[in-house]
């Protein structure tokens, strides 16, 4: 069971929301878009949100700032949330406006918001649980989309929901999270993309 949590929490890796919500977003909605605009922007987030993280992760590792992927420690998980931080500004002030797109321009503004507040939380010695937080974000998004293009996407949204949970009981198995972070790191993540609504919807 605990390889099976495991896996779970590494398919669901906050890591991977940012570019999950693009791909969807352009699967949902039903304005016209070219291949060019598609990959003008599936591309550089993909590079920035996913792998420049992954090798920025192995050079805290190798020189002894992080000891495991799961970031147990407040002092261990305050570099990698900033450089997090650092490349989804990046995101929403040179990748999106080239190829801009207002929904998605709000969704990583959310995601940048979400991002702050962990970091806050960890100054008064707080850690949220940055699963929870990603798939909150994540559901609100998607709900939000729903809203807004008038599609029905229950399907999507339900099983996000159940993923949230699937995601929710491993880290609790796993016991790199209390109850009461992942309810705020869920809190964070539907509050931050519900900030942006009014902006977009």
């Amino acid at each position: 069971m605990k390889g099976f949590h495991k896996i779970i929490s590494s398919i669901f890796h906050p890591l991977f929301i940012p570019i999950i919500g693009c791909i969807c977003y352009f699967k949902i909605t039903p304005q016209y878009y070219t291949q060019n605009h598609f990959f003008g922007n599936t591309l550089p987030i993909l590079i920035l949100t996913v792998i420049v993280p992954i090798v920025c992760y192995i050079i805290l590792r190798s020189v002894g700032l992080i000891t495991s992927y799961s970031l147990p420690t407040i002092k261990e998980r305050k570099y990698p949330l900033y450089i997090s931080l650092a490349l989804l500004l990046l995101v929403v002030y040179k990748v999106i406006p080239n190829n801009y797109s207002s929904e998605l321009f709000f969704y990583f503004l959310g995601l940048v918001a979400a991002i702050f507040c962990s970091l806050l939380l960890l100054l008064i010695r707080f850690k949220s649980s940055l699963h929870a937080t990603g798939m909150g974000s994540l559901l609100m998004f998607l709900i939000s989309l729903s809203v807004h293009f008038e599609i029905n996407i229950i399907y999507a949204i339900a099983i996000t929901v159940f993923c949230t949970g699937l995601v929710s009981t491993s880290k609790l198995y796993l016991k790199t999270n209390t109850t009461l972070e992942i309810i705020v790191g869920f809190l964070i993540g539907i509050s931050s993309q519900l900030l942006t609504i009014k902006y977009w919807l």
